[in-house]
């Protein structure tokens, strides 16, 4: 049954800036009650009352900070930037791993180079710098390159091995990056490795977002 309560929460969940402006205690809950009230009446079919709706938003920001009190996670890091970065898309195909392998080698990782290659179910991205765009359009000759996204930057953090273990640790720094309206084009995890990948118009914005929470 769908009470007033789910489709609170629902809606909260729906809505990053809002969940993490919970999170934070700066939200007034009559005022926010109003702005939902039409909202939460309609998708319940029936007037709901102002104050009901009070009640279950402290009742979920309650929830909300208990688990972020819970979820303690030192986010001390070095947060490493590399520009002048592009994204491609491609379609996967068979033939597509062969070539994927001598792409693989136009990199130059001891200058610094940046390639990282993440495979979808459908799709292959492939991040790297601008300057090997043309070689690497001329290694996936006869491949279906959907998109390809120029002027981005890569923001990276390195956390401890409780990264891995610890819920939440993502969904955290990406609202940090939601909360300055930074939009990310790719999120490449490893062990205890996470990177973003953005567009310098937003670089500056990004590494100031991620310089507050590692200081906290």
């Amino acid at each position: 049954m769908v009470t007033i309560s789910h489709l609170v929460e629902k809606t909260i969940n729906e809505r990053p800036l809002l969940f993490q402006a919970l999170e934070q205690d700066i939200v007034s809950f009559g005022n926010l009650a109003a702005q939902l009230e039409s909202e939460i009446s309609e998708e319940l079919g029936k007037d709901v009352r102002r104050s009901a709706i009070v009640m279950a938003l402290r009742r979920y920001t309650d929830k909300i900070q208990e688990k972020s009190k819970i979820a303690k996670f030192d986010f001390r890091s070095e947060i490493n930037m590399k520009t002048n970065l592009c994204d491609l898309a491609v379609r996967k195909s068979p033939g597509l791993f062969l070539k994927l392998q001598r792409i693989h080698k136009i990199a130059d990782y001891g200058k610094g180079d940046t390639l990282n290659i993440i495979h979808g179910n459908y799709e292959v991205s492939i991040v790297t710098n601008i300057k090997h765009i043309a070689a690497i359009k001329k290694e996936l000759k006869g491949e279906k390159i959907i998109k390809i996204e120029q002027n981005l930057v890569a923001l990276s953090l390195n956390f401890s091995e409780k990264f891995l273990y610890t819920p939440g640790i993502i969904a955290t720094v990406v609202r940090k990056l939601t909360w300055e309206n930074i939009n990310i084009y790719e999120l490449i995890s490893t062990f205890t490795e996470l990177t973003f990948i953005i567009s310098s118009k937003d670089a500056t914005k990004g590494y100031n977002a991620l310089q507050r929470l590692v200081n906290l």
